[in-house]
């Protein structure tokens, strides 16, 4: 669904130097930054503005750094998310998970941690009377008193002059519209409170979906269920494939209704008498503590006004978000847009016009009406993120993305279509890899010196 927009609208914002003007002198300031989560977007963000001189503060509700990489069993007393009152269980992630995403420990070798204030929560950013930003925070302590766990919240009000959002957005579950599902007795969930098969031993199990969590669930899912039916948009309203390789699981046409006997009908066709019907249709963008009075809003998954799904432009720079973009390999473009966050607050990268964004804003959103992309698709780069990445290098003056990643993105991509139960194991681009070894290698070298 992405679009090339990078490689057509970029004029607006690319500085041109002429070589023979004397050069300017530019005044590096050093800003206040509140950092909204300590996961891997925030992480590096915290990295490239203290970088930079700014003095940072990363709020973290949890007690490790991570955020939806750190597994919990736990999960939320409302299965299907709905439950605005809900204590919240941030994490996504399911037991078996096996990412293909570096781990190794980033905020321990760059000397994150000391920035992290953990198990301390963001109620309320705000603008305030003097046009800083007003964070709001409650911190929680958990201690024993007389063999009685207890707790101690304590909240805090401080001024920052600058907010990066980071807290991610794989916690507010995106559930299907299904006609006829209030009437339907059995049970529904997210993928969100998926941990492990066992619960649907001898059920027979519809999921909807067909993105990564719903390849891996449905497989898993199947070595102990009676039957799994999954459910998809992308396919043709004919279709109804058994699966290679498995007796009990079936691709098909999107749900069509449920009926109040438990039925649930396929527009194939197809009848199935289900248990549970699994919602593995991706999550919602949310920031519950950010009061821009109006002026940021999400409007079915667009969050915007973001120019370059950053900086909302009224503003900007005191403002921006890491991490919006999806179908993305995600820890480069984190890195790249929090590079150019950090400069733009320096005072060493200048961002266009608050009308010229604007323009630029309505000009993507133009691009993708024409194009016949849904507006929840706003944020989905995928091809176009090297482009994307390149154009933040440009801006930041840094190298942009090494040679070998594009391809290796596409020889991954087709090789987890063609073996989704393997392709973490095997693949055939080894020349890929030892070109991006050397390239480690390299750069390791360098940084040592």
């Amino acid at each position: 669904m992405a679009i090339n927009y990078f490689l057509r609208c970029t004029k607006m914002s690319t500085l041109t130097i002429n070589p023979a003007m004397p050069p300017t002198t530019i005044t590096v300031k050093s800003r206040h930054v509140a950092i909204v989560g300590a996961g891997a977007a925030g992480l590096v963000a915290a990295r490239e503005l203290r970088r930079d001189g700014h003095s940072v503060v990363v709020f973290e509700r949890g007690n490790e750094v991570g955020g939806t990489w750190v597994y919990t069993p736990h999960v939320e007393p409302d299965p299907l998310g709905l439950d605005p009152k809900r204590p919240i269980v941030h994490s996504s992630l399911y037991s078996s998970l096996r990412t293909n995403l570096p781990r190794e420990d980033f905020a321990r070798e760059f000397g994150v941690e000391e920035m992290v204030r953990f198990e301390t929560e963001v109620v309320k950013v705000r603008i305030s009377e003097s046009g800083k930003w007003n964070v709001q925070s409650k911190k929680t302590t958990c201690f024993s008193n007389e063999n009685e766990y207890k707790s101690k919240v304590e909240f805090d009000d401080e001024i920052y002059d600058a907010v990066v959002v980071c807290n991610g957005h794989y916690t507010e579950p995106r559930i299907a519209e299904i006609p006829g599902i209030n009437s339907w007795p059995g049970k529904q969930m997210h993928s969100h409170n998926y941990r492990s098969p066992e619960p649907f031993r001898d059920q027979v199990v519809i999921l909807i979906g067909s993105s990564s969590s719903a390849v891996d669930i449905c497989r898993e899912v199947a070595a102990v269920a009676k039957e799994v039916h999954v459910a998809s948009r992308s396919v043709a309203d004919e279709t109804y494939t058994k699966q290679p390789g498995y007796d009990n699981l079936w691709l098909h046409s999107m749900i069509d209704n449920a009926l109040d006997d438990g039925t649930v009908v396929f527009r194939n066709g197809k009848l199935v008498l289900a248990d549970v019907i699994m919602h593995c249709t991706g999550y919602k963008y949310h920031f519950p503590f950010l009061d821009t009075e109006g002026i940021v809003t999400v409007d079915d998954n667009r969050l915007g006004p973001l120019y370059k799904h950053v900086f909302p432009p009224v503003l900007a720079p005191y403002v921006s978000f890491i991490g919006i973009p999806w179908k993305i390999v995600p820890f480069p473009v984190f890195e790249f847009q929090s590079k150019w966050v950090a400069g733009v607050l320096s005072g060493r990268i200048t961002l266009p016009s608050q009308k010229e964004m604007m323009e630029d804003i309505n000009s993507f959103y133009s691009m993708l009406e024409a194009s016949g992309i849904p507006k929840r698709y706003t944020h989905c780069i995928g091809e176009s993120q090297f482009e994307y990445n390149n154009w933040l290098a440009a801006q930041c003056g840094c190298e942009g993305v090494e040679k070998w990643r594009k391809p290796m993105y596409s020889a991954a991509s087709v090789n987890r279509r063609l073996r989704p139960e393997t392709y973490r194991d095997e693949w055939e681009d080894h020349d890929l890899v030892l070109e991006a070894y050397e390239d480690f290698v390299k750069h390791t070298s360098a940084s040592n010196l």
